[in-house]
Order: C-alpha cells, then sequence, then structure tokens
C-alpha cells in the first residue's frame, strides 16, 4: 500500500495524476514521443504559466477544486447581480454583466454557452445595425436615449421623490 502514490490506472499514472493532468488538458504518463512524465514531485513536471498553472495547482486537490468554484461562482454572481442591477441606469451595466459571467466562465460550462451566445447576438445586432442607413441608426441612437432619461427620470422620481421637470423650472425661474 502506497501513501501518496496509489495504484496505477490504464494511462500509467496514479488517479490523482490523471484527474490532475485531465484537468489541466494533458495525459499523464508518457506522451506519444516516449518522454516520461514522473508527476508531482519530478523534475519533468510542466505546468502552465501565470495564473493558469496557480489555478491549476488550487484545482489538483478536490477541496482547492470545490473552493474555487465556490468562490468564482460567488464572485461571478455578484458581478452579473450587480450588472443587472445597472441596466436601467446609465453606466457600464451590460459590460459588468458580461464581465460577470467571463468570471463564470472560467469553471462553470454553462456560463461558457451563456457568454458565447450573448457575443454572438452582440455580434449580430452590431452587424444587422451597421447594413442600416443613417436614418435607422439615429432613430436606435434616440430611442435609446429617450429610454435612459426616462428610466433615470422616474427612478429618482419614484425612489427619492426628486422630480427633475420641476427641479429645472425652479433653477429657469431664478
Amino acid at each position: 500500500m502506497t501513501i501518496s502514490g496509489g495504484t496505477p490506472d490504464a494511462r500509467g499514472g496514479t488517479a490523482r495524476q490523471t484527474r490532475a493532468a485531465d484537468l489541466r488538458g494533458e495525459t499523464a504518463g508518457p506522451s506519444e514521443a516516449g518522454d516520461e512524465n514522473p508527476g508531482p514531485g519530478g523534475d519533468a513536471t510542466v505546468r502552465r504559466p501565470g495564473i493558469q498553472g496557480w489555478l491549476d495547482g488550487i484545482r489538483s486537490t478536490r477541496t482547492g477544486h470545490l473552493t474555487l468554484k465556490f468562490v468564482i461562482g460567488v464572485i461571478g454572481a455578484v458581478l452579473v447581480i450587480g450588472g443587472l442591477i445597472m441596466v436601467p441606469f446609465p453606466g457600464p451595466g451590460w459590460l459588468v454583466v458580461f464581465a460577470g459571467l467571463a468570471v463564470l466562465a472560467t469553471e462553470f460550462h454553462w456560463a461558457r454557452r451563456l457568454l458565447e451566445f450573448g457575443r454572438r447576438t452582440l455580434a449580430a445586432w452590431t452587424a444587422w445595425l451597421g447594413r442600416r442607413g443613417w436614418t435607422v441608426r439615429i432613430l436606435v441612437v434616440l430611442a435609446a436615449a429617450v429610454a435612459a432619461a426616462a428610466i433615470v427620470y422616474y427612478g429618482l422620481k419614484l425612489s427619492l421623490d426628486i422630480d427633475l421637470i420641476e427641479e429645472a423650472r425652479r433653477l429657469l425661474d431664478r
């Protein structure tokens, strides 16, 4: 019985080495060229550079993998929810939503698929708008400006009881 190594699997590495290699997208054991990959603790262990290598190290254990998944999920969810709250207001609402999806896509396949769908939809919308004449483009910009102004006006009126039109009249009457 070996404590650290375990029994070899079909690829020649231990189950832990195989799982860590699968998470990195590599194969455990000898490569096609005949090079030996000694696994953890060996001199020839290849690790990706930068943050990817650091994340691979965290993912190499079950606890680290679950902790990383939880932390990424919380950070991504906060960004997505915060971005969705900011969408109706002037500012980077959609940018924050896409940033949150990008964070979630590092650990969750569904978020990666949703992010790709959003990218395709945005590209299709941009291409459609680019094929239209200046009249349609100006109308789209005006409609977006009117919607943003209405959202700001009613948002301030209903939440803080500030009437921007009355405030503007008071300033003009001075």
